[in-house]
């Protein structure tokens, strides 16, 4: 049986990216800020179009350190449907959570709950951009200036992509980015955040690299969240690529489009003419009174047949065991309805065409 996994991490020819990494062997500089970092640092913000970025360890990271060095307190406005990462860098500042529902059309967060929630405790939003969906930035936008609140956006799902021609990371105070394995581009493992204010982006470098500033200069208390030059120098070969990568990615999504779209109980990703996608991801939302079948009997189905389906994002972070009885779940009943039904399927550059249509035919095989 061939079997097929959830997704497949992208990588570069072997010989570009020994060709890459083979100056390290002359320099033996491997870490801390080296020349592959700066080369890295320097096409990303060429290649998103922002002005100022920064390179971490990891995507978590990312979100951790972008809010402690924003400085906050109080309550940070965000969504439980999302990765535990998102939830857990605000629970780890020692901020609160508040969860805002989600739209159902695009599953980002409902701009229009979101204003209900702010309180005087309120210091920030992070709004999540979700498979590919960019949030209502220009909303969030006029809602954060009204009350002066800052927006940090989890930008994980959306590397690459535009909105209105501007590329995602120029939205907010900061936009947070993974570029761990499993995601459209990677570096093995890495983070990064893109921002505006360079007094923001001076204090990152203090947390990122614990705090020194010199050989005999320590002057804040930092952590240790590098990019190592492996990692960089993986970014440097993938991101060479990464359009062509998108676009088979596409492909893959027009392939699945071509089967599921229009079959009732189904209901597909929505498409903003507005939005350049990077097809990260190609979520299903299942109607089991339409359809016949549940999210979760499609998933053993597909699962008997040796393919790896997700439930993503399923339990919403404010359903974990590790905040049992906190936070109440019906305040955001479209994000628990969409998170018991919703399924992503198999997508990546080198999916075949006819896995695609195996996948789909035993999806339409559950519809009764």
């Amino acid at each position: 049986m061939n079997q097929i996994l959830v997704t497949k991490s992208s990588m570069p020819d072997l010989n570009e990216y020994m060709e890459e990494i083979s100056s390290m062997w002359d320099t033996h500089w491997l870490t801390n800020m080296g020349p592959k970092h700066k080369k890295f640092q320097e096409e990303l913000c060429s290649y998103m179009g922002v002005e100022n970025i920064d390179l971490l360890t990891n995507g978590h990271m990312a979100l951790e350190l972008t809010l402690q060095a924003l400085d906050l307190h109080g309550e940070v406005i965000t969504t439980p449907f999302t990765f535990a990462s998102t939830t857990h860098a605000i629970v780890r500042n020692g901020l609160e959570p508040v969860f805002c529902d989600i739209d159902p059309f695009n599953y980002t967060m409902d701009t229009k709950k979101l204003e209900t929630l702010i309180t005087d405790r309120t210091c920030a939003i992070m709004p999540v951009h979700v498979y590919g969906n960019i949030c209502h930035v220009e909303e969030i936008e006029r809602i954060a200036r009204k009350y002066e609140l800052k927006v940090i956006y989890d930008a994980a799902h959306t590397f690459g992509e535009t909105y209105k021609g501007k590329g995602i990371g120029t939205f907010g105070d900061a936009s947070c980015f993974s570029f761990h394995a499993t995601k459209v581009f990677n570096t093995i493992e890495g983070g990064a955040v893109c921002f505006k204010d360079k007094k923001l982006g001076e204090a990152l470098y203090e947390l990122k690299n614990f705090g020194i500033h010199g050989p005999e200069e320590v002057s804040a208390v930092g952590a240790n969240a590098k990019m190592n030059e492996f990692c960089a120098a993986m970014g440097i070969c993938n991101l060479r690529h990464l359009d062509e990568e998108i676009e088979k990615r596409k492909k893959v999504v027009e392939r699945y489009r071509a089967h599921l779209e229009g079959i009732e109980g189904l209901r597909l990703n929505s498409i903003d003419p507005d939005v350049k996608y990077n097809y990260a991801y190609f979520p299903v939302v299942f109607e089991e009174r339409i359809f016949g079948s549940t999210r979760s009997e499609v998933f053993d189905a597909l699962a008997e047949q040796g393919i790896g389906a997700r439930k993503y994002f399923y339990p919403l972070t404010n359903t974990f065991s590790a905040f049992h009885g906190k936070y109440d779940v019906m305040k955001t009943p479209v994000a628990l309805s969409v998170s018991k039904r919703v399924l992503t399927l198999p997508l990546y550059a080198d999916l075949a065409f006819e896995d695609v249509d195996r996948i789909c035919e035993i999806i339409l095989s559950c519809k009764k």
